[in-house]
């Protein structure tokens, strides 16, 4: 499989790319473009072997952030809640209780732990299953681009 350059990526898709190599040096698998329900979907979902689940919304710009008001929505969908951002984003602007990384097309370092807030034990078993299914549907689309149609 080949690897997108850097340079045809979106400045949160760099972001995405570097916080998801340094989540699995964490030891946490992730997800990009995970979609929650419906309008809701995280920039990267992670899941560690304890079953342990991260959201990391990417953000690229002071207005990137403040034009999302969405963000807290996402709370109820992880153990703990992240921001990425690069290193000349404002980080004044981001909510108190959240989690940080900075981030370049490369990898990320973690800045501030996430608090956990440990999900019910019922949306953590549906989660890690959308997780597996949403995974092993792309895993398929990659390995026979038309065994899968569009949307599932």
């Amino acid at each position: 499989m080949t690897q997108i350059p850097l340079s045809e990526l979106q400045p949160g898709q760099v972001l995405a790319r570097g916080t998801a190599r340094a989540l699995s040096e964490l030891g946490l698998d992730s997800l990009p473009e995970m979609v929650l329900r419906p309008r809701l979907r995280a920039d990267l979902m992670a899941i560690d072997r304890k079953g342990e689940i991260w959201i990391v919304e990417c953000k690229s710009s002071r207005a990137d952030f403040t034009s999302d008001r969405k963000w807290d929505g996402y709370l109820d969908w992880c153990d703990r809640y992240f921001w990425a951002v690069d290193q000349d984003f404002p980080t004044d602007l981001l909510p108190e209780g959240t989690g940080l990384f900075i981030a370049d097309g490369y990898g990320a370092e973690m800045i501030r732990e996430a608090p956990l807030s440990k999900l019910a034990p019922a949306r953590r078993k549906a989660l890690t299953l959308d997780f597996a299914r949403a995974s092993a549907r792309r895993l398929q689309r990659l390995c026979d681009p038309g065994a899968i149609p569009p949307g599932f």
